[in-house]
């Protein structure tokens, strides 16, 4: 119910500010037609995203861990069959690729609710228990907050990126920082996945009082999100050019794309400890510590640097990137810090 509320309330107050708020996004007067044209279609079937991804926590977290990845494959499958039907076969261009996001997210939703309604789950979509409960709302919000504010912060480094490129560059470095984003949530989706398949696990031991178990879980999360940041990053750092060619073929898009690339994601390559530790702490039931953490990294880093270093010596776009290693860098070492003093106490 949450997530219904949640989507029409999005969709009405975006709707009302549409061109302002792509403005402010970077969208420029020759990009900004495309931009309305997707978001619109976008936001109208935002409600079937919502419950996709969102339910299907509901899933996983009944063990039903196959199922759960159909719900992921369905979307991502289906999406990437309708996208050329839609753009090239019908001719519709952007719209066609909002419209086969939708109907893709629409038949994962469809898949969700069917399962969360037959015999095999164990928790049921039932109506009756749909009516709001207001502690158990807070006690979602509370968990929830750290999650949505990086999400959230998200958005906001978005905003501030691309006016910051409009302003020190121009529409071609706009499009690079839409691919150097597209990459980092490439290298961030396979690490969240790993960590939302920790978190139960984590959870339900530290609620037994099992420890060691909690402890054995996190060490294998850290050591493989670790892991994959690292050897994900390499990858990038040694074939730039591949990576970027996945979204373009423009070749003074790749030309200028391949430092960039280099020095925007170098700071990921140890973002597996941050995504460990911080998850860890919200499997923990340590909300305020995981929200300050997600607050750390964007909010009171990132966000200051990407306004400050610009200016610092006329460094412009080259400041504007430098932001996102070092507070990426500086973030990952306070958090594993945080986790390594606080885990103690915890465990105890």
């Amino acid at each position: 119910m949450l997530l219904i509320i949640f989507s029409v309330i999005l969709f009405v107050v975006f709707m009302l500010t549409k061109d302002f708020i792509l403005m402010k996004f970077g969208a420029s007067e020759a990009t900004l037609p495309y931009a309305s044209d997707y978001i619109t279609i976008y936001l109208a079937g935002t409600v079937f995203v919502q419950l996709a991804l969102g339910l299907n926590m509901f899933i996983t977290n009944q063990g039903f861990s196959k199922t759960s990845m159909v719900t992921v494959c369905i979307g991502a499958v289906l999406n990437i069959i309708l996208d050329p039907i839609f753009i090239y076969v019908f001719g519709m261009g952007v719209k066609g690729a909002a419209l086969a996001t939708v109907i893709s997210q629409a038949v994962s939703c469809l898949w969700v609710v069917i399962f969360l309604t037959g015999g095999r789950t164990i928790l049921k979509i039932r109506l009756k228990n749909l009516i709001p409960d207001k502690d158990i709302i807070i006690s979602i919000l509370s968990l929830g907050i750290s999650p949505f504010i990086m999400q959230a912060t998200e958005c906001l480094i978005q905003l501030t990126f691309n006016n910051g490129m409009l302003k020190y560059g121009n529409d071609l470095y706009v499009a690079l920082m839409s691919i150097l984003f597209s990459l980092m949530q490439l290298i961030w989706m396979p690490m969240q996945g790993f960590a939302q398949g920790a978190q139960p696990v984590i959870g339900y031991n530290f609620g037994a009082g099992r420890s060691d178990r909690v402890k054995q879980t996190f060490k294998l999360l850290f050591a493989v999100s670790l892991g994959f940041s690292a050897v994900a990053i390499a990858f990038v750092e040694i074939f730039p050019e591949v990576f970027i060619g996945l979204f373009t073929n423009d070749a003074e898009l790749v030309s200028i794309g391949v430092g960039t690339t280099r020095l925007f994601l170098a700071g990921m390559a140890i973002m597996g400890a941050q995504s460990a530790c911080q998850q860890t702490f919200l499997a923990l039931g340590e909300a305020k510590i995981s929200m300050f953490l997600a607050c750390l990294r964007k909010v009171i880093l990132l966000f200051p640097l990407a306004l400050i270093l610009p200016r610092a010596a006329n460094m412009g776009v080259w400041g504007l990137l430098m932001a996102e290693p070092i507070s990426d860098v500086t973030a990952a070492c306070c958090t594993t810090f945080m986790f390594a003093v606080r885990s103690k106490k915890l465990f105890q």
